[in-house]
């Protein structure tokens, strides 16, 4: 057995807990649950597993089993004491407690099940690989270090980590064939399995998952051999077989939480209702970093050539073993063949030269210095995919009159770059904002400066209370009069010390107010008035330091909303400003006007919308993503910023 230890995307992490004991009758009468002890994964019937012990003679009441407290059902027949259930939701806690009675006295006993977790991770970080050495004989070969293998990716030789012998405890999934081929045998298969068992150590654990055309119920994660025994025993033969569905779906579900996965599949490999191809379902084996043997018993039909081939290939690509045993003597054997070779193994870590998280599979050469020993490891591994990449996007939906209206989600469609998109996220854009309310004082706003503090304070006073407001001036440079701040108070005073006088460093004053909101998270805005274009105080040359260029380019995730005022501001411009950030330029014939603009830029930022996607294109590269999103509500448009910038690493 081979486990080659990838740190991976997306990956299931078994929780388990302690089993905390309420047993109060005594020692005259206990319950243990003695399976699941831990989560699969898997949302399928499990079997929920207890083991009463009682004095001779005790009169029991009905073994009773609860989930949450809520009562699943009880058992009456007597031992083993068992009832299934589904864990439809694996990444909830859930409490199984089971109780007994008998007369007065009362045993419990409970499980808490903790949520399987997901974690992202985008980056290959070593591989670890468990290696199986054996002389012409089949002997194991013990002693080896790192000066006796070598290790190549993909053709290109790479430096080892760390070589050592080591025996770890593994987690064995016994599949199971419980098909109606296999009648005739079924009894050598429960031999076969009940054999495997006994030769586990202490700290090995065991699920049993028994499969027709689709698995059964499962026993475990357990490490009470009773428990996985009784589990055998009551195992019957009904139904078609899919060997390959039932390997893909335990796979895809078990937790690749860094734990050694041996996956034992006792079977006739006669497989007539898979629906997953061969390549799907080894895919999945080895994503989960699983070895699979095989013990191939001969069913009603026989092992035919092609089915002992199928089967051969299976293990092998795991870096496993087939075994086809001819007598039933030959059983104890095989089990501790697999025994033996899965606790005696090196592990051989490298850390890949080839360090992208792009998806592709890598193929591993392990040799010795001995080219007589015989080396067995997985032949490779899946590098993980990038990290999905999921875009926000802010928007407003229009009517034919321009005016603002509401957006639902079943009328909205999304497409990047062309592909059409899966809405995954919709809500009203409710968390706070961010804003620098940046105000031209420039001289020719002389005349205007009243009417314009007037305006502006009017606006401070509508932000909500839960939004940061900045206050910036600009006329020959840019100031920010008074940094972000909840304290409307300080605000007003900011505007109070308008004054106008000198040119207009428009450019300088948009990429202030750009940078100064780069160092907040969540939602930034800014509303930029002015009433001219960039130039110094004569008109005879620019006002900025920055170019044109510059200032748009730092717009990333910033909102701007523009006001001009008058005949001489630069509305090309400012409605780019807009266009490109997803907001709005508004153009009031006068300072009159100005209150009324900035009323519709409180209305814009209280009536905006997000929707959220899993872009179909996770290629990280950097590059500008564009985004159109249309309703179907005839005489409608939806604005937005227009697209993304994608990760780039």
């Amino acid at each position: 057995m081979v486990v080659t230890r990838v740190v991976a995307a997306s990956c299931l992490v078994l929780a388990m807990t302690g089993m905390p004991r309420l047993n109060g009758a005594g020692p005259d009468l206990s319950v243990e649950i003695t399976s699941p002890l831990g989560r699969t994964g898997i949302p399928e019937r499990i079997r929920i597993v207890a083991r009463v012990r009682a004095a001779d003679g005790t009169q029991l009441e009905p073994v009773r089993f609860f989930i949450d407290s809520v009562l699943l059902g009880e058992d009456k027949d007597g031992p083993p004491y068992a009832l299934e259930w589904t864990d439809e939701n694996p990444f909830e806690p859930r409490e199984i407690a089971v109780e007994v009675r008998a007369g007065n006295n009362v045993a419990r006993d409970k499980v808490l099940l903790e949520p399987l977790e997901i974690r992202e991770v985008s980056e290959v970080s070593s591989v670890l690989l468990e290696v199986a050495v054996h002389d012409p004989e089949g002997r194991f070969i013990s002693g080896l270090g790192e000066r006796d293998f070598s290790v190549a990716e993909d053709g290109v030789p790479q430096a080892i980590d760390m070589v050592r012998q080591e025996a770890m405890p593994a987690t064995y999934t016994l599949l199971v064939d419980s098909s109606q081929s296999m009648a005739r045998r079924i009894d050598d298969v429960r031999m076969a399995a009940t054999k495997l068992v006994r030769t586990l150590r202490p700290d090995d654990q065991v699920v049993v998952a028994p499969f027709a055309t689709q698995l059964g119920a499962l026993t475990g994660p357990t490490k009470d051999q009773a428990t996985v025994l009784d589990a055998i025993g009551a195992i019957g033969s009904r139904g078609g077989t899919a060997i390959l569905n039932a390997l893909k779906t335990v796979s895809q579900r078990l937790p690749t939480s860094g734990e050694r996965h041996a996956l034992i599949l006792l079977t006739d490999g006669y497989d007539e209702h898979s629906t997953v191809s061969r390549e799907e379902a080894l895919a999945a084996v080895k994503q989960l970093h699983a070895t699979l043997y095989v013990i191939g018993i001969a069913g009603s039909a026989g092992i035919s050539l092609k089915g002992e081939r199928f089967l051969r290939d299976l293990a092998n690509e795991t870096g496993g073993r087939a075994f086809f045993p001819s007598r039933d003597t030959q059983l104890a054997w095989v089990d501790e063949q697999i025994a033996d070779e899965i606790h005696k193994r090196y592990l051989v870590s490298y850390s890949p030269l080839n360090q992208k998280a792009d998806g592709t599979w890598r193929a591993i050469d392990l040799t010795t210095s001995q080219p007589k020993l015989k080396v067995r490891t997985r032949r490779g591994y899946r590098a993980p995919a990038p990290p999905p990449i999921r875009p926000s996007i802010e928007f407003t939906m229009l009517n034919s009159e321009r005016e603002l209206m509401d957006a639902r989600r079943e009328d909205l469609v999304v497409a990047e770059d062309g592909v059409p998109q899966t809405i995954d996220v919709f809500h009203e854009a409710i968390d706070p904002v961010s804003i620098v309310l940046t105000l031209d004082s420039s001289g020719s706003m002389k005349k205007a400066a009243d009417a314009a503090k007037v305006a502006a304070r009017t606006f401070i006073e509508a932000v909500r209370p839960e939004d940061k407001l900045g206050v910036a001036l600009f006329a020959d440079s840019f100031t920010l009069a008074q940094d972000l701040t909840a304290n409307r108070g300080a605000s007003l005073d900011a505007v109070n010390q308008y004054v106008a006088s000198g040119g207009t460093a428009l450019y300088d004053a948009l990429a202030g107010s750009v940078a100064r909101l780069k160092r907040e998270s969540g939602r930034r805005v800014v509303v930029l008035v002015s009433d001219g274009r960039d130039e110094n105080n004569p008109g005879t040359g620019p006002g900025s330091v920055r170019s044109r260029e510059d200032a748009l380019a730092e717009l990333t995730d910033v909102t701007v909303f523009a006001i001009g005022l008058g005949p001489n501001v630069d509305r090309t411009f400012l409605q780019q400003l807009a266009n490109d950030s997803g907001g709005e330029a508004y153009f009031p014939n006068d300072v009159s006007e100005l209150e009324a603009q900035y009323r519709r830029v409180i209305e814009n930022l209280r009536r905006r919308y997000v929707i959220g996607y899993t872009s179909t294109n996770s290629t990280r590269d950097g590059g500008w993503r564009r985004v159109q999103i249309t309703s179907e509500v005839p005489g409608t448009t939806v604005r937005s910023k227009g697209g993304y910038t994608a990760p780039d690493k």
